[in-house]
C-alpha cells in the first residue's frame, strides 16, 4: 500500500504539540509523492499547514481507528509509537477510569490519586484462577499470572515494580502481597501471611517519608522473597533493603518531613508508657521541623502509631524491644536539638552542661554523658607513634552530630529489617517463591546528588534486563510459530552501565579518591574529565566545575560532585561509636557490635540464596571499611541474578500529575515517565517486528466480509485466510503465517479495517438504495390508487354540494340581512359601554394612584421606624433564643434519661388495670379451683393407701386362718383345703377388681385434671385475646404514622429473621469443618498418645461425643453431678465458658428434680411392697416352689448384673468428669470459641439424671420383689411337713438353712425401713406445704406493696404516659403468669409420664405372675413336673418394626449406611434406608430402650458423616443422602404424636407413633446434618458448573455470525493460556442441570427443597457472569447483550420446561437480565438515561456506571458512550443509598427452609430388598 494510498483525505495523524505533546489533526486533501507540506484541519476547525521534512520524508504519525482506542492492551493497537499509546492511556485514564492497561508484558498503572473499590476480596476471587487476557488489566491479574506459572511451570518468579516517587509503587507491591496471601493462604497456624501483610506498616513507618512529589515516598528499596511448599502455600518471606536516604534524618527540604515514625512517637508522646521519652511535639524538634509544615493532610499519625506498635507485636518484637527501639528514635530526636556553642578562638566548641537534650539522649541510650559531650567537641588522631585529642570547629561538631543521627538511624532500620526477616522465617522446606521489587524509579531533579546517581545507576541495570527479557520473549513467539527471525536492533544501554561501573569507571575513581588522605570532589570531579570526555554517555557542564552529565536511557542528567566522597564514605567517629557500644542497655549495645559495623546496607538476610554458594562478607577496620558505593554495587549484582534467575513480570507506575489531584492527566509528565520507564522501548520493539497477530479463526471471523463467494467453498480456513490476504495486500514482507496465527506489520490491521468499513459501507449503501426503490415504488402505487378514488368520491360530491348551494343561497341572503344588522347594533352597544367604563376606571385609576403615592411615602417613613426597632429586638431575641435553644437543649436531655428510666420500672397503667380486675379475680379463681383439685387428688390418694393396707391387713388375716386351718385338719382336710385355695381365689380376684376401680378412678382423676388444665390454657389464651383486643384498640387510637412504623418493623424483623436463619446455617457450616478438623486431631492424638493402661478407647465412650450436637453419658448419682460442677466451677467461669445466671438456674432446677425423684422412689417402694405382701395370699400352698426358686435366681441374677453395670456407669461417668475438668483445664481459650460447651455438659448431666431414675427404679422394684419371694419361701417352708405328708412334690426336701432366714430377717427389716421413710416424707411434705403457704402469704404482701407503689407513680404521669406505663405493665405480668402455668403444665405432664412408666411396669409384673400361675396349674393338670412347657406365639400381621440384636448394630450401619450405593436401590421405594431405620427406631421405642435409639441414632448420624466425607464430591451420593436425612427428620415428626406434625396422617399411620421418647433433640441435629448436607450439595454443584459460566453466558456464540472480533494484544497470547480447547456452551450446562434434576427427583428429594437447590444455582450464575461482565471489557458490547439475553431465555424456558420456574431462579438473574438491556439500549440522550435508570433497577450506581464505561463498540458503526452521558447517569442516581461494593458475592447462600412433608407410605407396606443383606433384621 503507497504513501499516497495512506495519506489520503479525511485521514487522521499526529502533529506534535507544546502543551499537549501531541494533537490530533485530519488531512483536507490528499497527499501527493513531492508535497512541502499538509493541509490539516484541527479539532477546533482551525486550519493549519504542517511542512514536511523532505530529506528524510518524515510525515505525521497516523492515529488508529476510533475502533481500536481504549484498548486494554496497547499492543493491539494497528499503529504503535508515542502518541497512539499516550492517547489510548488518556481515554482510558480520564473517560473510563480505568488505571490499569497493558502494554505486552509491562502492566502500566496510573495512580488515580483517589480510593477506588477495585482491590476487595471479591474482585481478588474473580481474578484467581483466570487467564491474563480474560479479564481487565490489573494488579491482581500480573500476580495471578506469577502465582500460576509459578506452579505449572516450578520456576520462581518476580514481580519488578518501579517508578517514580509518587507514583503508587509500594500500593501495587502491597496488593499483590496481599493477592499472595489471601489466594494461597499458609501452610501452617503461624498466620505467615498475617506477618507478610503486618511488615508494611513497619516498613512504611521507618523508612518512608513525605516529599514534594508524594505524601508517602519509600526512601529505600526493598525485595520481597515469599516462600512457598509443594502446594503452593505461603511458608515464609524474606525481605532485602537498598539504599536507605540516611541524609533525610537529619535534613528535609522545604515542604518535606523526616521518616513517619518522627512524627508518630512525637503525636504518641503523651501516652503514659512514652512520658520518659521527654518528647513534645514536632514542631520543637530540629530533626522534624526543617521542613516547615509537619501535618499530612488526611493522616492522623497517632492513629498510625498504633497500627505500627500491632504490626510489631504481630511480627513478634517484644514490648520491651519496642520501648526501646521507640528510646532510641526519640534519643536521635534530642540529639538533633543538642545546642553547641562556639569558643571565641572559633577552632573549639563546647556543649552546656544544662544542656536538657544531651541528657535526654545519654538517659536513653544508656551512656554517660560526660564522655559524650566530650567526644562529641573532639576527635582522636592516631599516629605511628602518639594519638592525640583534638579540637573541632563548630560546623564539624555538627557535621558529626549529624553523621553521628544518621548512623544510630540506619543501624537500628538494619535491626529492624532483620527481626521483621525472623519473624517471617520458616524451619519448613521451601519449594519456590515469587519476588516482588518495590524499587525507586528514574529520577532527575534541579540538584542530583549521590542518592539520584544511585538511584538511575540501578534503573539503569534494571532496563538492560528488561530489554533482553522482551527482546527474549519476542524470538520465543516468532520460533514458536515458525515465523523467519531476522535481528531486530533495540537500545542496549552497556556503554552507560560500564561508564558507571566498569574499571575505572565512576564508581571505581570515587572509591579511589575515597582512599586518599585529603581527597576532595573537585578533584574526583576532574579525574572524571579526564577519564571520560569521550565517552558518549559522558558530558561536562559548560558553565561549572563541579557538576558531570550522564547520558541515561531515559533522559540526560547533571550529577553536582558536591557531597558525593562524604556519602560514599559513611563516615561515624569511632569514639562516639565505643561509647554507644558501651551502652547499659543490651538492644543499643547490640546495634553496634563490630559484626553490625561491617553488615552492608542492602543485604539484611541470606536465608534464601539464588547462587550456590556467596562469599561471606568479611568484617573490616575503619579503615578499610568497604564504601557505600560499592556495598549497592554489590547489592544489586545479587538483585540482578536473582531477577535472571526467575521468570519476571513488570508493572510500570506512572505519575499522571504533580498536584496530586485525582483523574488528572498531564500528558507531558506521562510521556517523560513512559520513556524513562521503557514502555516505549517495549512498544518500539514490538513495532520493529510483527505487532498485530491473529489467529486464524479469529481473522475469518473478523474479515470474511472482505472473501469472495467462491472462496467461501474451501473448507480450509488457513488456505483462506493466505488467498485473502494475498490477494488484499499485495506485498508479502507486511505480513507472515505462523503455525497457529497470522503476524502483521505496524498499521496493516488498520489497513484492513479501512477495507473492511469500506465494503460494509459499499454494501450499506446499495442495501438503502435498493429499500429505498422499493419504499418509493410501493408508495407511489398507493398515492396513485388512492388519488383515482378520491377524485372520484369528490367530483360527486362537488356536484351535490353545488345543487344545495343554490338552495340555501336564498334563504342565506335574507338571514345575512337580519344578522348583519343585529350584530351592528350590538357592536355599536358594545363599543359605547366599554367606552364608558374605560373612561371611569381611568379616572380612578389617576386618582388613587395619587393617592397610593402619599400612602408610601408614609410608610416608607413608618417602616424605617419599625425596621431600625425590629432589627435591635431581633439582635436581642437571637441572642436569647439561643440561650434557651440551648437550655432546652439540655433540659430535654435530661427529661430524655428521666423518661428512659421512668419506662424501664413502669409497667402498668391504672386505666388498663381496671380492665383487668376481672382477669385477675378470674386467674385467681382458677388458681384456687388447681388447689381444690389437688387437695382431691390427694384425699383419693390417701382413701387409695388407705384400701390398700385394708386388703394387705384382710389377706394377712387369711394367711393366718389359713395356717391354723391347715394345722388343725391334717391331712385329711385336702377337699377343704381347696375349696379355701378356691375362695382365696375369689378373694383375689376381687382384690384384683377393686385395685382396676381405683386405677379406673386415679386415671379419670387425671383425665379431669387435664381437662382443667386444659381449661386453664383456654382461659390464658381468652385472657390473651381480650389483651390484645385492649392493644388494637389502643393501637386504634395511634395516627397511622404509628402502623406504618409498626409495618415497617414488621418487615425489619422479617429480615432480621432471615439474616438470623442464614448466621444459623452459616454456623452449622462452620461448625462442620471445625468438627471435621476436630475428627482429624482427635485419631492423630489416638495414635500417638496410644500407650498400656487402663484408659478408654474413644471407639468405647460415646460416638456422639464428636459427631453430634447432644451427646449422653452413663450416670452416676447426682451428687456426682453436683461434684462434676464444682470441679468445672473451680477451674472457672472464664475457662469454661459458662453462664453463672443460666448455671444457678439449671442447679436449682436439678434439686427440684432430685427431690421430686426422691419421693416417687418412696412412693413407689411402698407400692411394690404392698404387692409384695399380695402375692404369699395368692399362693395357697407350696407347690409352685419350682417357679418361686427360679424367680428368685432370676431376680438374683438381675440384681448383680444391674449393680455391676451401674458401678461401671459410675467409673464411666467418673472419667468422663474427669475428661470434661482437663480439657476446660488445658483448653481454656478455645473455650471463648465453643459456646456450646456449657449446654453440652448441662445437656450430658440431664440425661445422666434421667437415666440414673430409672436404673434406680429398676434395682428397687428387683430388691422387693426378692423380698417378697424370700418370704414367700419362709411361709413355704412352715407348711413343708404337712404338704409332705400327702404328696411328693419336688424341692420338697430343702433345707431352710440360717443364711436365707438372716437374708429374709434383712428383707423385712428394709421394709419396716421403707415404711419408716414414707411417714417420714409425709410428715415432711406436711411442713413444706405449710412453708410454701406462708412464702405465697408473703409473696402477696410484697406484690400488693409493688402494685400500690406502681400505682402511685402512675398518677404522676400524663394520660399517655400511663396508658402506655399500663400495657407495659399487664403485658408483664400476663406473660410471668403464662410462664408459671406453662412451667405447672410440665410438670403435670411430667408427673403424668412417671406414672405411666411405674404403671407400665406394675402391669408388667402382674402379667408375669399370672402367667406363672397358668404355667404352674397345666404343670399339675399334667403331672409333668420335669417337662419343659413351650409357648406357641400366635401369628400376626406385620406391624411395621424391625428388631435387631445389639451385636448387629454395627453390620446394620455398615450394610445400609457406609457401603450402601445409590445404584443398588434404583428399583426401590425412594429414602428407603430412612423408612428401614425409622422401623428399628419404633422397635426401640417399643421395647422401652433408650440406649438402643440413643446407639441407633448415634451410629446413624456418624456414618453418614463419614460416608459424606469419603464422597465430598459426589452429587449423586450427596444427594441420595440429604434426600434419606430429610426422610428421616420427616419420619420422626410425622411419628412423634404431635398434633401438629399429625394432620395429615391416617389411622394406620397413626398407629406407628413413638409410643414412649420424645426424640427432639435428634431432630434437631437431623436439622442441622441436612442443612451441611444442603451446602455440600451446593458447593459440589457449583464446582461442576463454575468452570462452563463464563464460556457458555458470554464467550460461546449461542447466536452465530452476532458477535464480531476485535484485534486483541499480546496478552492473549501469554503462556497463561490453557492448552487445548475448554470451551463450553449452553447446551453443556443446560445438560448439567438436567443431570442434577434427574437424581434428585430419582432419589426422592422434597420438591421445596430442589427448587432452593436451583434458586441458589441460578444465582452463582448469575453472579459469576455479571462480575466476569464487569471486569472483562471485551465482552461489554452490543451484541454480548443479545447472546445473554437469548442464553438467559433459554434458562427460563428450561425451568418452565422442569416446573421449577417457582422456585424464584429467574428474580435471582435480574441484574444481569438489566445487565444485558443496558448493553442494547440507547445511551445518547437524557430519555436514554432516564429509562436506564427506570429500568436498572437491580444494578446499583457503581456497577452502571462500569458497565457503560467498559462498553465497548465492535465496528465503526457504533458509538461511544460518552463521558457526559455517564456524568447525568450518575447525577440522576446520586439518590440511590447502594451498597459500595462492585461485584457479587457469588459464595453467597441463601438461608435453606426443611418444609415438612409427610409420607403417605404405612410402615408396614416397606418391602426390604435382598440386596440390602439384612437378614439379621426380624419383622415384628
Amino acid at each position: 500500500m503507497s504513501v499516497s494510498e495512506l495519506y489520503s483525505q479525511y485521514t487522521r495523524v499526529w502533529i506534535p504539540d507544546p502543551d499537549d505533546v501531541w494533537r490530533s489533526a485530519e488531512l483536507t486533501k490528499d497527499y501527493q509523492e513531492g508535497d512541502k507540506s499538509l493541509q490539516l484541519r484541527l479539532e477546533d476547525e482551525t486550519i493549519q499547514e504542517y511542512p514536511i521534512d523532505v530529506q528524510n520524508n518524515q510525515l505525521p504519525f497516523l492515529r488508529n481507528p476510533d475502533i481500536l482506542v481504549g484498548e486494554n492492551d496497547l499492543t493491539a493497537l494497528s499503529y504503535l509509537h508515542e502518541p497512539a499509546v499516550l492517547h489510548n492511556l488518556k481515554v482510558r485514564f480520564l473517560e473510563s477510569n480505568h488505571i490499569y492497561t497493558y502494554c505486552g508484558i509491562v502492566l502500566v498503572a496510573i495512580n488515580p490519586y483517589d480510593q477506588l473499590p477495585i482491590y476487595g476480596q471479591d474482585v481478588i476471587y474473580a481474578y484467581s484462577g483466570q487467564n491474563m487476557g480474560d479479564m481487565d488489566p490489573h494488579i491482581f491479574a500480573v500476580a495471578e499470572e506469577a502465582y500460576k506459572q509459578m506452579a505449572r511451570d516450578e520456576k520462581n518468579q518476580s514481580i519488578i515494580v518501579s517508578g517514580e516517587s509518587g507514583a503508587g509503587k509500594t500500593v501495587s507491591a502491597k496488593y499483590a502481597m496481599r493477592y499472595f496471601t489471601t489466594v494461597s493462604g499458609s501452610a501452617s497456624d503461624t498466620n505467615i501471611e498475617e506477618k507478610v501483610l503486618a511488615s508494611s506498616p513497619i516498613m512504611e513507618a521507618i523508612g518512608n517519608a513525605k516529599t514534594t512529589r508524594n505524601d508517602n515516598s519509600s526512601r529505600f528499596g526493598k525485595y520481597i522473597q515469599i516462600g512457598f511448599d509443594k502446594r503452593y502455600r505461603i511458608i515464609g518471606a524474606n525481605m532485602r533493603t537498598y539504599l536507605l536516604e540516611k541524609s533525610r534524618v537529619v535534613f528535609q527540604a522545604d515542604d518535606e518531613r523526616n521518616y513517619h515514625i518522627f512524627y508518630q512517637l512525637c503525636a504518641a508522646a503523651s501516652l503514659p508508657e512514652f512520658k520518659e521519652l521527654a518528647l513534645t511535639c514536632a514542631e520543637d524538634f530540629f530533626y522534624t521541623s526543617q521542613g516547615g509544615n509537619t501535618v499530612i493532610e488526611g493522616v492522623d499519625d497517632a492513629e498510625d502509631f498504633e497500627k505500627t506498635r500491632q504490626a510489631f507485636t504481630l511480627v513478634g518484637v517484644r514490648e520491651s524491644h519496642q520501648i526501646s527501639i521507640f528510646k532510641i528514635i526519640a534519643s536521635i530526636l534530642h540529639l538533633g536539638n543538642v545546642e553547641i556553642q562556639a569558643e571565641r578562638d572559633g577552632d573549639s566548641c563546647r556543649v552546656s552542661p544544662e544542656d536538657e537534650h544531651l541528657s535526654d539522649f545519654c538517659r536513653l541510650l544508656g551512656v554517660e554523658r560526660s564522655q559524650m559531650e566530650h567526644w562529641l567537641c573532639h576527635r582522636k588522631l592516631v599516629t605511628t607513634s602518639e594519638t592525640y585529642v583534638k579540637t573541632m570547629s563548630l560546623q564539624q561538631v555538627v557535621n558529626a552530630r549529624d553523621a553521628l543521627a544518621k548512623h544510630i538511624y540506619a543501624q537500628l532500620f538494619h535491626w529492624i529489617v532483620e527481626h521483621v526477616n525472623k519473624a517471617l522465617h520458616t524451619s519448613l522446606k521451601q519449594h519456590s517463591f515469587i519476588g516482588v521489587l518495590d524499587i525507586y524509579g528514574f529520577e532527575t531533579f534541579e540538584v542530583n546528588s549521590f542518592e539520584q546517581f544511585c538511584i538511575n545507576y540501578a534503573n539503569e541495570k534494571l532496563q538492560q534486563q528488561f530489554n533482553s527479557h522482551v527482546f527474549k520473549l519476542e524470538q520465543e513467539e516468532y520460533m514458536k510459530e515458525q515465523i523467519p527471525w531476522t535481528l531486530i536492533d533495540f537500545y542496549d544501554n552497556q556503554p552507560c552501565i560500564d561508564l558507571i561501573e566498569a574499571k575505572l569507571g565512576i564508581l571505581d575513581l570515587l572509591d579511589e579518591e575515597c582512599k586518599v588522605p585529603k581527597g576532595t570532589d573537585q578533584n574526583w570531579t576532574q579525574k572524571l574529565y579526564d577519564r571520560h570526555s569521550g565517552s558518549q554517555h559522558f558530558q561536562k557542564p559548560r558553565m561549572s566545575n563541579k557538576a558531570f552529565i550522564v547520558i541515561h536511557f531515559a533522559d540526560k542528567v547533571e550529577y553536582l560532585s558536591d557531597g558525593f566522597l562524604e556519602k560514599n564514605r559513611d563516615t561515624v567517629y569511632e569514639e562516639q561509636i565505643n561509647i554507644l557500644k558501651a551502652s547499659k542497655f543490651p538492644l543499643v549495645a547490640d546495634l553496634f557490635h563490630d559484626g553490625k559495623d561491617s553488615a552492608p546496607a542492602t543485604t539484611t538476610s541470606s536465608r534464601i540464596n539464588i547462587r550456590s554458594s556467596r562469599p561471606a562478607v568479611k568484617a573490616s577496620n575503619k579503615e578499610h571499611k568497604k564504601t557505600v558505593g560499592y556495598q549497592f554495587r554489590s547489592s544489586l549484582h545479587l538483585l540482578m541474578e536473582t531477577l535472571n534467575a526467575t521468570t519476571p513480570h513488570y508493572v510500570r507506575c506512572i505519575k499522571p500529575n504533580d498536584e496530586k489531584l485525582p483523574f488528572h492527566f498531564n500528558p507531558k509528565r506521562a510521556v517523560q515517565q513512559l520513556r524513562a520507564c521503557g514502555v516505549l522501548e517495549t512498544i518500539r520493539i514490538s513495532a520493529a517486528g510483527y505487532p498485530s497477530r491473529w489467529s486464524y479463526h479469529d481473522f475469518f471471523n473478523r474479515y470474511r466480509v472482505l472473501v469472495k463467494k467462491r472462496d467461501l467453498t474451501n473448507a480450509d480456513k488457513k488456505a483462506m485466510c493466505r488467498s485473502v490476504l494475498e490477494s488484499l495486500i499485495k506485498d508479502p514482507d507486511k505480513f507472515q503465517f505462523g503455525r497457529t496465527k497470522i503476524f502483521f506489520r505496524a498499521g496493516q490491521v488498520a489497513y484492513l479495517e479501512k477495507l473492511r468499513a469500506d465494503k460494509f459501507r459499499a454494501a450499506t449503501i446499495m442495501i438503502q438504495k435498493t429499500v429505498r426503490g422499493w419504499l418509493q415504488k410501493v408508495k407511489y402505487r398507493r398515492l396513485k390508487g388512492a388519488s383515482l378514488t378520491l377524485q372520484r368520491y369528490c367530483r360527486g360530491y362537488l356536484a351535490r354540494r353545488l345543487a344545495e348551494r343554490l338552495r340555501r343561497s336564498r334563504a342565506a341572503v335574507v338571514l345575512q340581512k337580519q344578522y348583519r344588522m343585529q350584530r351592528a347594533r350590538r357592536a355599536y352597544q358594545r363599543v359605547r359601554r366599554a367606552a364608558g367604563i374605560i373612561q371611569a376606571f381611568a379616572r380612578g385609576m389617576f386618582v388613587r394612584r395619587i393617592y397610593h403615592q402619599v400612602l408610601r411615602e408614609h410608610k416608607a417613613t413608618v417602616i424605617q421606624k419599625h425596621v431600625r426597632g425590629w432589627m435591635a429586638r431581633r439582635r436581642f431575641q437571637r441572642l436569647r433564643g439561643a440561650a434557651i435553644v440551648i437550655q432546652c437543649g439540655f433540659r430535654r436531655l435530661k427529661a430524655k434519661q428521666e423518661l428512659k428510666a421512668l419506662k424501664i420500672e413502669a409497667r402498668s397503667a391504672e386505666h388498663l388495670k381496671r380492665l383487668n380486675v376481672g382477669m385477675e379475680n378470674k386467674i385467681v379463681q382458677l388458681q384456687r379451683k388447681i388447689d381444690d383439685q389437688n387437695k382431691e387428688l390427694k384425699t383419693l390418694s390417701e382413701q387409695l393407701s388407705a384400701i390398700t393396707s385394708t386388703h394387705d391387713m384382710e389377706v394377712e388375716k387369711l394367711k393366718k386362718e389359713l395356717a391354723c386351718y391347715q394345722q388343725n385338719q391334717g391331712e385329711d382336710s385336702g377337699p377343704q383345703l381347696q375349696e379355701e385355695v378356691e375362695s382365696l381365689r375369689t378373694e383375689l380376684q376381687r382384690a384384683h377388681s377393686e385395685r382396676k376401680v381405683l386405677e379406673d378412678t386415679h386415671t379419670r382423676e387425671k383425665d379431669e385434671l387435664r381437662k382443667r388444665v386444659a381449661d386453664l390454657e383456654q382461659e390464658n389464651a381468652l385472657l390473651k385475646d381480650e389483651k390484645e383486643q385492649l392493644n388494637n384498640q389502643i393501637l386504634c387510637q395511634s395516627k397511622d404514622e404509628f402502623a406504618q412504623k409498626s409495618v415497617k418493623e414488621n418487615l425489619v424483623m422479617k429480615k432480621e429473621l432471615e439474616e438470623e436463619r442464614s448466621r444459623h446455617q452459616n454456623l452449622v457450616k462452620e461448625y462442620s469443618r471445625l468438627e471435621q478438623r476436630y475428627d482429624n486431631l482427635r485419631d492423630e492424638m489416638t495414635i500417638l498418645k496410644q500407650t498400656p493402661g487402663h484408659r478408654r478407647n474413644p471407639s468405647n465412650q460415646s460416638s456422639l461425643e464428636s459427631d453430634s450436637n447432644y451427646p449422653s453419658i452413663s450416670t452416676s448419682e447426682v451428687g456426682d453431678t453436683e461434684d462434676t460442677l464444682q470441679q468445672v466451677e473451680e477451674i472457672g467461669l472464664e475457662k469454661a465458658a459458662m453462664d453463672m445466671t443460666v448455671f444457678l438456674k439449671l442447679q436449682k432446677r436439678v434439686r427440684e428434680l432430685e427431690q421430686e425423684r426422691k419421693k416417687l422412689q418412696v412412693q413407689l417402694e411402698k407400692k411394690e411392697q404392698q404387692d409384695g405382701k399380695r402375692v404369699p395370699a395368692e399362693q395357697p400352698s407350696n407347690d409352685s416352689d419350682l417357679d418361686q426358686d427360679a424367680d428368685l435366681a432370676y431376680n438374683s441374677l438381675k440384681r448383680q448384673e444391674l449393680e455391676s453395670e451401674n458401678k461401671k456407669l459410675k467409673n464411666e461417668l467418673n472419667e468422663l468428669r474427669k475428661a470434661v475438668a482437663d480439657q476446660a483445664s488445658e483448653h481454656s481459650p478455645a473455650a471463648a470459641g465453643t459456646p456450646d460447651s456449657y449446654s453440652l455438659l448441662l445437656n450430658q448431666l440431664r440425661l445422666a439424671n434421667e437415666e440414673l431414675e430409672v436404673r434406680k427404679e429398676e434395682v428397687l422394684i428387683l430388691r422387693t420383689q426378692i423380698v417378697s419371694a424370700d418370704q414367700r419361701r419362709l411361709a413355704g417352708k412352715g407348711s413343708e411337713p404337712n404338704i409332705n405328708a400327702r404328696t411328693s412334690w419336688p424341692n420338697s426336701e430343702k433345707h431352710v438353712d440360717q443364711e436365707d432366714a438372716i437374708e429374709a430377717y434383712h428383707g423385712v427389716c428394709q421394709t419396716n425401713r421403707l415404711l419408716e421413710a414414707q411417714l417420714q416424707t409425709q410428715s415432711r411434705e406436711h411442713e413444706e406445704e405449710v412453708d410454701n403457704l406462708k412464702t405465697q402469704l408473703e409473696a402477696l404482701k410484697e406484690e400488693m406493696d409493688r402494685q400500690q407503689q406502681t400505682f402511685c407513680q402512675t398518677l404522676l404521669l400524663s394520660p399517655e404516659a400511663q396508658v402506655e406505663f399500663g400495657v407495659q405493665q399487664e403485658m408483664s405480668r400476663l406473660t410471668n403468669e403464662n410462664l408459671d402455668l406453662k412451667e405447672l403444665v410440665e410438670k403435670l405432664e411430667k408427673n403424668e409420664r412417671k406414672l405411666k412408666k411405674q404403671l407400665k411396669i406394675c402391669m408388667k409384673k402382674v402379667q408375669d405372675l399370672e402367667a406363672a400361675q397358668a404355667l404352674a396349674q397345666s404343670e399339675r393338670k399334667r403331672h409333668e413336673l420335669n417337662r419343659q412347657v413351650t409357648v406357641q406365639r400366635k401369628e400376626k400381621d406385620f406391624q411395621g418394626m424391625l428388631e435387631y440384636h445389639k451385636e448387629d448394630e454395627a453390620l446394620l450401619i455398615r450394610n445400609l449406611v457406609t457401603e450402601l450405593k445409590p445404584q443398588a436401590l434404583a428399583g426401590a421405594v425412594p429414602c428407603l434406608p430412612a423408612y428401614i431405620l425409622y422401623m428399628c427406631i419404633r422397635h426401640a421405642d417399643y421395647v422401652n430402650d433408650d440406649l438402643k435409639v440413643h446407639s441407633l441414632l448415634t451410629s446413624t448420624i456418624n456414618g453418614i458423616k463419614k460416608v459424606l466425607k469419603k464422597h465430598n464430591e459426589d452429587f449423586e451420593m450427596t444427594s441420595f443422602w440429604l434426600s434419606n436425612t430429610c426422610r428421616l427428620l420427616h419420619c420422626l415428626k410425622q411419628y412423634s404424636g404431635d398434633e401438629g406434625f399429625m394432620t395429615q396422617n391416617t389411622a394406620k399411620q397413626n398407629e406407628h407413633c413413638l409410643k414412649n421418647f420424645d426424640l427432639t433433640e435428634y431432630r434437631q441435629v437431623l436439622s442441622d446434618l441436612s442443612i451441611q448436607i444442603y451446602q455440600q450439595l451446593i458447593k459440589i454443584a457449583e464446582g461442576l458448573l463454575q468452570p462452563m459460566i463464563v464460556s457458555a453466558m458470554l464467550e460461546n456464540e449461542s447466536i452465530q455470525g452476532l458477535s464480531g472480533v476485535k484485534p486483541t494484544g499480546y496478552r492473549k497470547r501469554t503462556s497463561s493460556m490453557p492448552e487445548g480447547d475448554n470451551s463450553y456452551c449452553l447446551e453443556a450446562i443446560i445438560r448439567q442441570m438436567n443431570s442434577f434434576h434427574t437424581v434428585m427427583c430419582d432419589q426422592g428429594l422434597d420438591p421445596e427443597i430442589i427448587l432452593q437447590v436451583f434458586r441458589q444455582l441460578f444465582y452463582m450464575i448469575n453472579a459469576v457472569t455479571l462480575n466476569n461482565l464487569l471486569l472483562r471489557k471485551d465482552v461489554c458490547s452490543w451484541s454480548t447483550g443479545m447472546q445473554l439475553r437469548y442464553n438467559i431465555s433459554q434458562l427460563e424456558e428450561w425451568l418452565r420446561g422442569r416446573n421449577l420456574h417457582q422456585s424464584g431462579a429467574v428474580e435471582t438473574m435480574e441484574p444481569l437480565i438489566q445487565a444485558a438491556q443496558l448493553l442494547q439500549l440507547k445511551k445518547k440522550s437524557p430519555e436514554d438515561a432516564e429509562a436506564i435508570c427506570s429500568l436498572c433497577t437491580a444494578l446499583s450506581t457503581q456497577q452502571i456506571v462500569k458497565i457503560l464505561n467498559l462498553y465497548t463498540p465492535l465496528n465503526e458503526f457504533e458509538e461511544r458512550v460518552t463521558v457526559a452521558f455517564i456524568r447525568t447517569i450518575q447525577a440522576q442516581l446520586q439518590d440511590r443509598n447502594d451498597p459500595q461494593q462492585l461485584l457479587l458475592d457469588f459464595k453467597h447462600m441463601f438461608p435453606v427452609l426443611f418444609p415438612f412433608n409427610p409420607s403417605s407410605l404405612t410402615m408396614d407396606s416397606i418391602h426390604i430388598p435382598a440386596c440390602l443383606n439384612l437378614e439379621f433384621l426380624n419383622e415384628v
